[in-house]
């Protein structure tokens, strides 16, 4: 089926569009979504709902680690080697966005321009906005369409700007660290947030003059993990080492997300897993919406207006502030 790319689908076209895998209505379906005009929420809403059987069957991966671990790298390796297995795969990737002209560069495609060329692959860069946590605002929603579009494989790759990007966890069912070899103190710079929420360690650029750094910091967060409480779902976090660039190691991190889906498939904690992720998800919109009712209330705006001038004034307490604001 064709479609202009000047003509708006029809939900119909949207719907059928997706199903049949065609990328270019699943693009401009992630951008409808992504949209915060009054028209095009209402058929999100609606688009999510139709698509909501056809979601669910994929194996859903977050990739997180600093800027310059390799996280483009790596994810263009493993796509192109699952591609080669016959799976599908999405990659949704997030880009900083500028405080100041709120732009984004949008470069993975370019990072990763072999995958991007791979007709079993899909990359959609998504800009970061106000959203914390490495994601971008409406990634759940894209991980469904995707889903609906046939991919087997979604993997997410955060921004990569420190220790909070730990949101993904709540939208994916494996998280992988990566890491680099030789920065500094390893066990100094572990905070225990991420590193507990992490499925499996991933030392990249295990290669040449690193090889022997990365087999050292293997053995640190090796034994730092010990350290941690045992997960919920009773798997054991394996450290492992790979080179993105010469291919190796990054078989064998697949073999262990395919271990973990099985085994957390088997006992139910995917099942489980994904219930709460939907819940809290429920839990977040709904924070969201209340507080967007709240500013967006003509009264409530007169009335924050005059109890700001107020705190700034030091007229009053901004405990008391609060309670005037929901009085």
């Amino acid at each position: 089926m064709a479609f202009s790319k000047k003509i708006r689908p029809t939900n119909y076209e949207f719907l059928h569009g997706i199903s049949d895998g065609n990328t270019l209505i699943l693009s401009r379906a992630i951008t409808i979504i992504e949209s915060s005009l009054p028209d095009d929420r209402v058929l999100a809403t609606s688009l999510l709902d139709q698509v909501l059987p056809l979601t669910g069957k994929s194996i859903r991966i977050g990739v997180t680690g600093i800027p310059g671990v390799g996280k483009s790298t790596f994810i263009e390796v493993l796509g192109n080697q699952l591609t080669q297995l016959g799976k599908k795969v999405a990659v949704l990737s997030v880009d900083p966005t500028s405080s100041l002209s709120r732009g984004s560069i949008l470069g993975d495609k370019t990072r990763m321009s072999e995958l991007a060329h791979n007709p079993d692959a899909y990359i959609r860069p998504s800009p970061a906005r106000d959203s914390l946590g490495g994601v971008a605002p409406k990634t759940r929603e894209a991980i469904l369409l995707c889903e609906a579009a046939g991919f087997d494989i979604i993997i997410v790759e955060t921004v990569g700007v420190g220790q909070s990007e730990t949101i993904v966890r709540d939208m994916t069912d494996f998280f992988l660290l990566l890491m680099i070899p030789g920065a500094g103190d390893d066990l100094q710079g572990m905070k225990r947030g991420i590193m507990e929420m992490a499925d499996a360690i991933v030392i990249n650029k295990a290669d040449g003059n690193n090889l022997q750094a990365a087999k050292i910091s293997q053995n640190a967060y090796s034994s730092a993990l010990h350290l941690f409480p045992p997960k919920a779902s009773g798997w054991i976090v394996p450290v492992q080492t790979c080179s993105a660039i010469d291919g190796t190691g990054v078989a064998e991190a697949w073999n262990t997300i395919e271990q973990y889906n099985g085994k957390m498939t088997a006992n139910g904690f995917l099942f489980e897993n994904r219930n709460q992720q939907r819940i809290k998800w429920l839990h977040e919109l709904i924070k969201e919406k209340l507080t967007s009712d709240f500013f967006s209330n003509s009264l409530k705006q007169d009335q924050i207006k005059s109890l700001t001038e107020q705190v700034a004034q030091e007229k009053i307490s901004v405990r008391k502030a609060l309670e005037l604001a929901f009085n």
